[in-house]
């Protein structure tokens, strides 16, 4: 196994999840808010995955219901290039459909509601996207 990143990139915030290298489970991690300078948010996340020794990062490709990328996957695409060229470790992209619903149920059955989910649901979407790409290569 090997040490890993995940990131959900939103408008406002970035969930971020990691998956040690002696595990095979994702954990939710980290909530960057958006500072509004994108350069700023990939500094902040570039520490992040020097802190915890990343081998690779996956970011969660927001693509519609029928494989097919419309805007959002665009800017996704473009946004996961920035932060590729701010690290030293592989960038891979990772089909994220159903990620935020799964992270919605995982919640919901925890009992995380209100002000508390909004904190977490972006670290949990995170986990989920990772989690996913770690089932999808055994």
């Amino acid at each position: 196994m090997m040490r890993a990143v995940g990131v959900d990139l939103g408008s406002v915030r970035i969930g971020v999840a990691i998956a040690p290298a002696d595990a095979a489970v994702a954990v939710p991690y980290e909530v960057l808010e958006r500072s509004g300078e994108r350069a700023r948010d990939h500094e902040a996340l570039a520490g992040m995955v020097a802190d915890v020794g990343a081998e690779v990062v996956v970011i969660g490709l927001p693509t519609s219901l029928d494989g097919s990328e419309g805007p959002a996957a665009v800017s996704v695409r473009a946004e996961a290039g920035e932060i590729a060229a701010a690290l030293d470790v592989p960038v891979v992209l990772h089909d994220e459909r159903y990620t935020t619903v799964s992270a919605e149920r995982i919640l919901s059955e925890q009992g995380v509601r209100g002000p508390a989910r909004r904190k977490v649901i972006d670290k949990v979407a995170a986990a989920v996207i990772l989690q996913s790409w770690l089932d999808a290569r055994d």
